[in-house]
């Protein structure tokens, strides 16, 4: 090996044999975009899951979870956005107040959409939040927190705070819920059935 080839070699531009590494590191760059690729889609594919069974557990106005000793139980209220993989259509985006509850949103979900994006009201015992979710990350949009009661500035930033994190609280509670029920064998035995039988029912 020449000086020339030892410099290029121990810069990373040349492998043992000689030959150039760009085509390698491309290839190596291209399989971790195609890795990240699909963990989002995997990702954004769970939180549709989670999103389309909260709209049929909510449905039926039963409490989906408890959170520090308290009822939990929600609306889906406002637009919500489905979206699927394949077909003729792969967006709908349904407006309305209980739209999501509508007969179009379940004609959706029977022919392969799930709900993406979605304004939850979540009940916690007399406190009522509303926040937006989206499937891709479960980001937080529009959060709205009930009224502040502190008079001090001080103590109204502290408030807010606390009801912030509360909300996030709650939000992790669904999830939890969620997740209990998806890695069990209740999923495929009582939900999917479940959701199947009411979307099936739109007229």
């Amino acid at each position: 090996m020449s000086g020339r080839e030892e410099s290029e070699f121990l810069r990373g531009d040349i492998g043992v044999d000689g030959q150039a590494v760009e085509e390698e590191k491309d290839e190596a760059e291209v399989q971790r975009g195609e890795a990240v690729e699909a963990l989002a889609r995997g990702r954004a594919y769970l939180g549709r899951e989670f999103l389309t069974w909260l709209l049929w557990m909510s449905n039926s106005g039963v409490t989906i979870t408890q959170h520090e000793g308290e009822d939990l139980s929600l609306l889906v209220v406002g637009q919500v956005i489905l979206r699927g993989l394949a077909g003729d259509a792969t967006e709908l985006a349904v407006k309305g107040h209980l739209s999501a509850y509508s007969d179009v949103v379940r004609s959706a979900i029977d022919k392969g959409l799930l709900v993406h994006q979605a304004r939850l009201r979540i009940q916690f015992g007399e406190q009522v939040y509303e926040v937006t979710l989206d499937a891709e990350h479960l980001d937080f949009k529009g959060a709205q927190i009930p009224k502040v009661l502190s008079e001090e500035d001080a103590d109204q930033i502290t408030e807010r705070l606390f009801l912030c994190e509360r909300l996030a609280g709650l939000v992790d509670a669904l999830w939890g819920a969620f997740m209990e029920v998806r890695a069990s064998g209740e999923w495929k035995k009582k939900a999917v059935p479940g959701i199947k039988r009411w979307v099936s029912e739109a007229g």
